[in-house]
């Protein structure tokens, strides 16, 4: 075993990355807005009518011409003559013209009146027989959602590229769209390597572990709206995992490779991987992860994973998400952050970037961020006991107790107690 000759900072890896990647995801289709979210937009979408289509009441109350109303107070209310009622979902058409010194009771949503100008809070005025006391003044288009106010005819609704949220379903239904065109899915093929591994549903044999790894990733690329192809699993063999990353490039836009990743004498991806490409970097200045690295074959990427599921998570965030953002021409919602103080000191070496998995919890009005204890970057628990993840830059040698730190949230924050790793 040797070491590795040279480690690349992850800031130039990520610009090679980039820069080299040239295969792009133009295909799109077309689904129902109810199986849109979490997709990437394939289209600017703009408006075909106005929102509302018509004025209507912001409130419930009284349409009047505002100018009816001028100088109405407590003290002096101003009575109006009562024509009739408008509910919501009436035929504006139907509507009556309102006169001067005429007032018509009118519910939320409903559409104002011919002539109307404006609208009395219900709270503001009483009712008596076929006469409304009116006790504050109101001035024109007061408590009215003009026509076109919330989207006018033409305006650009969603823009080509962007992921679909659940407000944006609400808001191409409010116009009356129920279709959308998105970019197809991205096709990552994930195949692992090591004689040491064995699939799930299989008996444990002395010597052997489940594969972790390939479960988790599959479910990443599924959050970030990929299709996963499963490559199976081979072992450390030099020929059967060239044939397998070939027959990946055949079908996919991008191939994961874990396992077989390091300096070891069985570590062959790099060794596999270097022939079937143009451009490869292999060892990140990043840990844990340190052996994580990518080539390019033909604008595709292929990117080498750790075996261990931790480091192959980091490796996933810093490679992949950069990389499907492009192919896509999208972007993802960036990880949410809090600031916290340090519960004991954090070294981290010099030149590496270091993920460290922390526990973020409250105590009394006080954040607190605890450095979780590990032995290595297979240890799942602390991904599922912790819940964030400090990032030290490759410039900083660590945090002191005590310091202010900004941490990535992956889970919930809890109150109290520190964990007991």
């Amino acid at each position: 075993m040797k070491g590795f000759k040279k480690l690349t900072p992850l800031s130039e890896a990520i610009h090679s990355l980039l820069k080299l990647l040239t295969h792009r995801i133009r295909d799109v289709e077309v689904v129902e807005i109810s199986d849109a979210p979490g997709r990437v937009c394939g289209e600017n979408v703009y408006a075909p009518i106005d929102s509302p289509a018509y004025d209507r009441s912001a409130v419930d109350g009284y349409a009047v011409i505002a100018e009816d109303t001028f100088g109405a107070a407590p003290t002096n209310p101003i009575e109006l003559k009562l024509i009739g009622r408008i509910d919501a979902g009436y035929n504006s058409l139907k509507l009556p013209a309102l006169k001067p010194g005429h007032a018509i009771e009118i519910m939320t949503g409903a559409a104002i009146p011919p002539g109307s100008n404006a609208v009395v809070p219900a709270e503001h005025a009483k009712k008596r027989g076929e006469i409304v006391e009116v006790y504050s003044q109101v001035h024109p288009y007061q408590n009215i959602s003009r026509r076109g106010e919330d989207y006018s005819r033409g305006e650009l609704v969603l823009e080509k590229g962007q992921i679909v949220k659940p407000w944006h379903i609400g808001a191409l239904a409010s116009l009356g769209l129920h279709e959308l065109k998105v970019v197809r899915k991205a096709r990552v093929a994930i195949l692992s390597t090591g004689d040491e591994l064995i699939e799930l549903g299989q008996p444990l044999k002395p010597g052997k572990i489940y594969n972790s790894t390939k479960p988790m990733l599959k479910a990443l690329l599924s959050v970030y709206g990929a299709e996963p192809i499963d490559l199976g699993l081979v072992g450390d063999d030099l020929d059967l995992i060239k044939k397998k990353v070939s027959e990946g490039l055949d079908h996919a836009d991008a191939i994961i490779v874990t396992g077989g990743t390091s300096i070891g004498e069985r570590d062959l991806v790099p060794e596999a991987i270097s022939d079937l490409s143009d451009f490869m970097i292999h060892g990140l200045a990043i840990r844990p992860g340190k052996p994580t690295g990518f080539a390019i074959s033909s604008g595709k990427p292929i990117f080498m994973l750790s075996g261990f599921p931790v480091a192959a998570l980091i490796g996933f965030r810093v490679l992949v998400i950069p990389a499907l953002e492009k192919m896509l021409g999208c972007r993802f919602d960036p990880p949410p952050r809090i600031r916290g103080r340090l519960t004991r000191r954090i070294a981290s070496p010099p030149g590496i970037r270091t993920y460290a998995r922390v526990r973020i919890y409250r105590e009394d009005d006080e954040i607190l961020v605890e450095p979780l204890r590990v032995t290595g970057s297979g240890i799942l628990s602390t991904l599922t006991r912790g819940n964030g993840l400090l990032v030290i830059p490759e410039n900083v040698e660590g945090y002191d107790e005590g310091e202010e730190v900004e941490v990535e949230i992956l889970q919930p924050i809890h109150a109290g107690g520190e964990y007991q790793g």
